[in-house]
């Protein structure tokens, strides 16, 4: 069953069935399928590593409107994987770089900029007005926002993530299959698992995990095929590895279960633990950090990051205890000098203070504020932002 009702279809030109003739050789697409792409409006939650590949097969499938959801701008770091931007388009909105790539691949398609944070407040406005919604963001207060919106209107949900070499796809369709949150009832703890940007990815899974994603989308539209509700395809790419686990709905579920308790979006930033009352560390800029290092003032600097991080380049002067030991550790501290706590941007190294103080380190600790990107942004422009 399609997600497109037949009374929506629409004629093709006899351009555009030149243009999709290879779908409509296939019996399982065929002419009233390529009609059901064109009426379909498809929803892209985040236009990055996954939403790049997803907004170009979709687009060069012919589906007729897809909305993008992006508040960022493109960065050059993104350009490793999220190939519907150039370089040109840095410091551009990536809804805007993505719509000028999406209009010159196929101009047919109606593109919806949708340029701005979704939230509690705005995910339901803008969701009701698509067929499917296709997640490919990187947080988890989005996806469980994009899951609860889903099931509330009804809307099947494509869901896509990675990190590292790893991949997952499934879709979650609160009608007839698990949700996200039958999967994951509750998130992990802040800072625990790392961000792409923190624990890097290789640059072409988005790309495979995005094809998945599309693919599901485009059955879901024409009908037919065996999708992926109820089933979460897991793909390591350094080992080239599928591996398919059984997904069960959740009777208990809070938004889809035989009970919901959830019946209007929430307060997700909260629910992931991003407002709780944590301790506040002292954090001290690159460009202080600068000074006090002129002036000779006694410092110990901290490393946290991982080896093959500090390849890129090393602190000077920094001691290297990787976080993952820093507990273990705490003996190569001195207490008695104050402590500056060192990682890529800043979370790291945070947590690690507060992981110093929960075992008993008394000593006086600061975070380098926004890490070794701040250092090479403000102070030594020689070093690369990475």
């Amino acid at each position: 069953m399609s997600v497109i009702p037949r009374k929506r279809l629409v004629e093709l030109s006899a351009q555009e069935i030149s243009r999709y003739s290879r779908h409509l050789l296939l019996p399982e697409v065929s002419i009233e399928g390529q009609k059901r792409l064109k009426a379909a409006k498809v929803l892209i939650v985040g236009v990055g590593g996954l939403g790049s590949p997803l907004a170009l097969y979709l687009a060069a499938a012919g589906v007729g409107t897809i909305g993008l959801v992006d508040y960022d701008v493109v960065e050059e770091s993104n350009l490793q994987r999220q190939i519907i931007h150039g370089t040109k388009d840095v410091g551009r909105p990536k809804t805007a770089s993505a719509r000028d790539c999406i209009r010159g691949l196929n101009p047919n398609v109606d593109v919806i900029a949708h340029n701005t944070n979704l939230t509690s407040q705005n995910a339901l406005d803008i969701l009701h007005n698509y067929d499917v919604v296709v997640d490919g963001t990187d947080n988890y207060q989005t996806r469980y926002l994009v899951n609860d919106a889903c099931v509330l209107l009804q809307i099947p949900n494509v869901y896509g993530s990675i990190f590292q070499f790893e991949g997952q796809a499934t879709v979650f369709n609160a009608e007839n299959g698990p949700c996200y949150r039958c999967l994951y009832p509750a998130p992990p703890p802040p800072g625990l698992v790392p961000s792409c940007a923190e624990g890097g990815v290789v640059g072409v899974l988005p790309g495979i995990v995005g094809c998945i994603q599309a693919c599901e989308t485009i059955k879901l539209i024409v009908g037919g095929g065996a999708g992926l509700s109820g089933r979460l395809l897991l793909f390591d790419a350094w080992r080239m590895k599928f591996r398919e686990l059984k997904l069960e709905k959740d009777p208990e579920c809070p938004i889809c279960g035989e009970h919901p308790t959830i019946e209007e979006l929430i307060d997700y930033e909260q629910f992931c633990g991003l407002r709780q009352d944590e301790e506040p560390v002292d954090n001290i800029t690159a460009v202080d950090l600068k000074k006090r290092l002129d002036q000779g003032d006694e410092l110990q600097l901290i490393d946290v990051r991982e080896m093959h991080e500090r390849a890129v380049f090393s602190f000077e002067g920094a001691k290297p205890i990787p976080f993952g030991q820093i507990a273990q550790r705490t003996a190569e501290l001195n207490p008695s000098v104050e402590a500056v706590f060192i990682c890529k941007v800043g979370k790291r190294s945070a947590h690690a203070i507060r992981v110093l103080r929960e075992a008993g380190y008394t000593g006086k600790m600061l975070n380098l504020q926004d890490g070794t990107n701040a250092w090479a942004r403000d102070v030594d422009t020689s070093l690369p932002q990475y």
